[in-house]
């Protein structure tokens, strides 16, 4: 008798247990990933466990067993143009680029960037952005030189990040993600001058996943588990204060002055609005070019845009 009820405890101890995990692929260094482990340790209530990997929106083309990915949108449109299984379910940041530059360059406007050195990350959103936001000036591709560095999180920067660059005078400005504009401005003092425009360009940092794991019911379910927990989160993120500013830092290794700092730079947006078709659509009309191939017609990319997870909240 003990026995039995010894065998039947133990059954119902395994039954609890989860026999499968939701694995995300996310870029795991930025401050636009954060909402996903604080969802997870926080709000999360799927029938399975649910854990980050490195990696991004790519990982679903060539590993079955990752389920959902985030990336800013420039990068799920790379991965969509030969994918068309992938369907964007959500936005968790939409985040203003800054550009930084040196006043001491002779730069107080935009045009004065052209023949300047401008640090960027070509094929990523922060290279479109500098592409789209110099074209407010008039300016060319070929009007400025672009450099490419690596970012830096926290002080000190090393040697071929673009803050230590812009301090050493290899390059007269660059823009990418935060807090590296931060730490460039904070590198050079009152000789930093910040451009910026949200409605040019904002990276659009989204949740990825593939029709076959939205016509999974299961799977489908835990989905909808996490975007419930993100927006839960999110509106944690909104009204942020110090511990979410700590949490935020200890995941990316930054101080948590500057994530503070930087904070008014990110939008914790969640649902889009019918602006993203065209904003997508723009900038796919780029990523053809630069990547030699046919842009997608209107059709693929209102495809791409999957409000259904979001609509069954």
């Amino acid at each position: 008798m003990k026995h039995s009820f010894f065998v039947v405890s133990c059954l119902t101890a395994l039954a609890s247990i989860p026999t499968s995990a939701l694995r995300i692929a996310s870029s795991l260094q930025w401050i636009e990933h954060t909402p996903q482990p604080y969802a997870i340790k926080n709000f999360y209530k799927g029938s399975s466990t649910a854990t980050l990997v490195s990696g991004g929106v790519a990982n679903l083309g060539t590993d079955r067993s990752i389920d959902l990915a985030a990336n800013a949108e420039t990068q799920g449109l790379k991965q969509y143009a030969s994918r068309k299984n992938i369907r964007l379910i959500y936005i968790i940041c939409e985040a203003s680029y800054r550009l930084v530059a040196n006043k001491a360059a002779g730069i107080s406007t935009l045009a004065d960037l052209k023949g300047k050195r401008i640090g960027t990350m070509q094929g990523t959103s922060a290279g479109y952005f500098i592409n789209k936001l110099l074209g407010t000036a008039g300016l060319q591709s070929s009007d400025y030189r672009t450099v490419s560095g690596n970012v830096c999180m926290k002080t000190p920067c090393g040697a071929g990040t673009f803050p230590q660059m812009l301090a050493n005078k290899q390059i007269d400005g660059f823009g990418i993600w935060e807090p590296a504009p931060e730490l460039g401005a904070r590198a050079i003092g009152d000789n930093a001058i910040f451009f910026q425009n949200y409605t040019i360009y904002r990276e659009v940092y989204s949740l990825y996943t593939t029709q076959e794991k939205l016509s999974d019911p299961a799977m489908r379910k835990d989905i909808l588990a996490f975007v419930k927990a993100l927006n839960q989160t999110l509106e944690v993120f909104t009204k942020a204060d110090d511990s979410v500013y700590q949490f935020v830092a200890s995941k990316v290794g930054m101080d948590p002055e500057i994530v503070k700092a930087v904070w008014p730079e990110h939008k914790w947006s969640g649902r889009w609005g019918p602006d993203l078709l065209p904003f997508i659509t723009e900038e796919d009309q780029y990523l053809a070019k630069t990547d030699r191939r046919q842009t997608m017609s209107s059709a693929d990319l209102e495809r791409f845009l999957d409000t259904e997870i979001i609509d069954e909240l």
